[in-house]
């Protein structure tokens, strides 16, 4: 379970323009992690980000664009391997591929690292950290704005890790890297900015519209209340908390969800696209529901339940890292 929230060493920031000697030692053990299908569009920005990682790792579930050349082309290492799921495809990188850094950055394809978190990790890093991992705050953009509000920001993940000290749980859905011992948390934001457009926005929502009622559908009828009051308080825990253990049951979710992300957490102050994003979110929450009430609908007829899952095509980048309906 991460603390609350504390910065002191782990926002020791060094000037990117005045490196010296310790920066470029910690150069030497910062490794990247990238998974990709089919991020042509996304790709240049992610790599260029992060070109002065001594290592960046590009792993693949056989894209059919310009996936790999441009990987290449950057210098990064690729390799490909099948997609089972979000979770399993890292799982099997982090404990698979040789790691020459003793840290591992975890990306997905449509985010960047800005200068200014940059200059943070490579002050981190040359200061010997004893954490495990720390977290960082993404910055997410919908139709070109940053959502500064609707209960997305700031958006807590855990990203930067220990090599052999953490590793994902094994969930088709809502899957999070779990750090063994104590994480930290870091200043700057991690840019999140899909540039494939509305209609691949709304494909992958569909997907996980899936993946979600899925994962409904086979929950159980009762409240769970399962985690302790301090997941609640710490930000980094409460939104897969409050996700996991209430929000099931609660009734009317895409009004709620309306309600919660554009009322209690001004999403006005968002302006026009604030409403829209909202809107599209209460309307994904919709379509969970209804996909919800088909799959119970199935097991219920006679001749027995179907299956608990349905297959579902998904690429690696299909699910966002926030991977939340509620904010």
């Amino acid at each position: 379970m991460a603390p609350a929230p504390r910065y002191g060493r782990a926002v020791a920031r060094t000037s990117a323009r005045r490196p010296n000697k310790a920066v470029e030692r910690s150069r030497s053990r910062l490794s990247v992690l990238v998974l990709t299908k089919d991020e042509e569009k996304n790709l240049p920005r992610c790599l260029a980000s992060v070109a002065w990682a001594h290592q960046v790792i590009v792993v693949d579930s056989f894209s059919a664009d310009a996936t790999e050349r441009i990987a290449k082309e950057s210098g990064a290492e690729f390799v490909q391997h099948p997609f089972e799921s979000y979770a399993r495809q890292r799982n099997w990188a982090l404990e698979t591929l040789r790691w020459r850094g003793d840290w591992i950055l975890v990306l997905d394809a449509d985010e960047q690292v800005p200068p200014d978190l940059r200059a943070e990790i490579e002050g981190l890093l040359a200061g010997g950290p004893a954490e495990a991992g720390f977290y960082v705050k993404r910055r997410v953009y919908f139709m070109g704005k940053w959502i500064r509000h609707c209960g997305w920001y700031p958006n807590w993940n855990l990203r930067l890790i220990r090599k052999g000290r953490a590793r994902y749980d094994d969930r088709p859905v809502h899957e999070h890297l779990v750090a063994e011992g104590d994480v930290g948390y870091l200043h700057g934001d991690l840019i999140h900015d899909n540039q494939k457009g509305l209609a691949a926005f709304f494909e992958k929502h569909n997907r996980y519209a899936t993946l979600e009622a899925q994962a409904r559908a086979t929950q159980g009828g009762r409240l769970g209340l399962r985690a302790s009051l301090a997941d609640l308080r710490n930000p980094a825990t409460r939104r897969r908390t409050l996700k996991r253990e209430i929000w099931p049951f609660v009734p009317a979710k895409p009004l709620a969800f309306f309600v919660y992300s554009y009322v209690l957490q001004r999403g006005f102050l968002d302006g026009p696209t604030g409403l829209l994003f909202c809107l599209v979110m209460a309307g994904h929450e919709l379509h969970i529901g209804l996909k919800t009430r088909e799959l119970r609908a199935e097991r219920s007829r006679p001749g027995g339940p179907v299956p608990e899952t349905v297959p579902v095509e998904l690429g690696v980048n299909d699910l966002p890292s926030s991977r939340h309906s509620m904010g």
